[in-house]
């Protein structure tokens, strides 16, 4: 059997696809594309991502199966240097909760707070 990452996709849950989508964009400084969910309980949308390369996918997904919020699980964004995309986050509507700190060998992080009340993190190696 072949080695795999571990994760293959991710879900941001929220409660105003809208305004999360807005935040988004204008922290990552990306465009968000719609997926069709062929259920019609979903509506889902897609951080840009290339299928064939390394890393993760995934999605802001509005659904009535679950909901935002602080939990055990944190999706780090990549960067160049993490400050660049935290200095967006509270005119975007969010919250830095801990600015950029290193992580030693593996770069820096930043853990913000989002429009819907999820928390996510910024990395970098600078």
């Amino acid at each position: 059997m072949s080695k795999m990452n571990a994760i293959g996709w991710f879900d941001i849950f929220v409660t105003d696809l809208d305004r999360a989508v807005a935040f988004y964009q204008a922290v990552l400084g990306c465009h968000m594309d719609p997926i069709e969910d062929p259920t019609g309980e979903t509506q889902i949308m897609s951080f840009p991502a290339d299928m064939t390369q390394y890393g993760a996918g995934g999605a802001l997904s509005k659904s009535a199966h679950a909901g935002p919020g602080v939990g055990g699980t944190i999706v780090y964004f990549n960067c160049t240097d993490c400050a660049v995309q935290q200095d967006r986050v509270q005119d975007a509507g969010g919250q830095v909760v801990r600015p950029k700190f290193s992580i030693g060998a593996h770069g820096f992080v930043s853990l913000c707070m989002d429009t819907e009340g999820n928390m996510f993190g910024l990395s970098s190696m600078a």
